[in-house]
């Protein structure tokens, strides 16, 4: 049995959905759920040959035989929980804890508001107005919505079922530790709840004793949206040596790109307690070990930089993402674990 927790570790846009989905496949787990903010943040996967940018649905909805959660301390949008189902296939096998907080159009507009989309930068997805009124006791649940009660299941009652029958869980964080309400570094200009893996579990309804790994996420080039202070932030022409340009899932807007920060690193890893790192975009270090599946194979210069991070943070690094493609991933968790 193993209950794992992913989470990001940074600004968010780790390529979460990208080891995600590659866990989902190579570790058949009985029970996927998605914990954290709700659809301002979208995690992108590739599968058998078509692009996902999913904002509700868990990534591992490519594991065919796992069952699929959205935890109560999801926000859900039903248009877009709607859309996605159709996109995935993943009917009869999604679930929603019927205490999740819905998302209206209320919200949405109230997201508009300059203090919000203008300062904050948020994405006017209706997050943060839809968390507070769950923090006012006024927000409508996922229960009292006709269209998602085909859907409505006790979320911590299926999950612990799981783990009490010693089956594997995967529970699949959004957004950053660095953007967390409370923790993040950057205040006011964070999200509108915490983001870490204490409370994805909370999110699912597991208590932390039932946990057996905390994967945290970091890329290689840290990458934000949105406004605040990025402290390791790149020039553009910086940027342009590298030949690194991103955009938001969500919001297409273009994202600032950094240089890895290990003092922020560690503290997320102290943090999350996290038990494994996986390492994404190691191709943007040196752009000759794309698509590379074996360790031994790496460059010097991007051994150097793995080997760093594990020095500097005292966690191993389990998994290495080379590229965007399923099969770009040294996985060496038999060997460090």
């Amino acid at each position: 049995m193993s209950c794992t927790i992913l989470v990001g570790g940074q600004w968010g846009d780790e390529g979460k959905g990208k080891i995600i989905s590659s866990l989902a496949l190579k570790d058949s787990p009985s029970a996927i759920a998605r914990a954290g903010v709700g659809p301002n943040a979208g995690h992108t996967i590739y599968h058998n040959e078509k692009k996902f940018g999913l904002r509700e649905i868990p990534c591992g909805f490519v594991q065919e035989k796992a069952r699929l959660y959205i935890g109560a301390g999801v926000l859900v949008d039903p248009d877009v929980f709607m859309k996605e189902i159709d996109e995935t296939g993943a009917r009869g096998r999604i679930f929603i804890d019927g205490r999740c907080t819905v998302i209206t159009p209320e919200h949405k507009e109230r997201d508009t508001h300059p203090d919000l989309k203008g300062k904050i930068g948020t994405t006017g997805t209706g997050c943060g107005p839809a968390n507070s009124d769950r923090a006012l006791r006024c927000a409508k649940l996922a229960r009292d919505v006709p269209e998602l009660s085909e859907f409505i299941v006790d979320v911590p009652l299926e999950i612990n079922g799981f783990l009490d029958r010693k089956e594997n869980v995967l529970i699949e964080g959004s957004q950053g530790s660095l953007l967390s309400l409370y923790y993040g570094h950057v205040y006011p200009f964070v999200t509108s709840k915490d983001t870490h893996a204490s409370a994805f579990a909370t999110d699912v309804g597991v208590g932390p004793m039932r946990i057996d790994d905390v994967l945290v996420v970091f890329k290689s080039f840290p990458s934000r949206v949105g406004n605040g202070p990025f402290p390791t932030r790149m020039t553009k022409e910086r940027e342009e040596e590298f030949g690194i340009h991103e955009y938001g899932t969500v919001t297409g807007r273009e994202r600032d790109m950094g240089e890895f920060d290990f003092k922020l690193a560690k503290y997320s890893c102290m943090l999350n307690s996290a038990t494994q790192i996986a390492l994404t975009c190691l191709d943007y270090v040196d752009k000759s070990v794309l698509g590379v599946s074996e360790y031994d194979k790496l460059s010097d210069k991007a051994k150097e930089f793995v080997e760093k991070i594990e020095s500097e943070l005292n966690v191993p690094v389990t998994l290495i993402s080379t590229g965007p493609e399923s099969g770009h991933l040294i996985d060496l968790r038999e060997e460090k674990l």
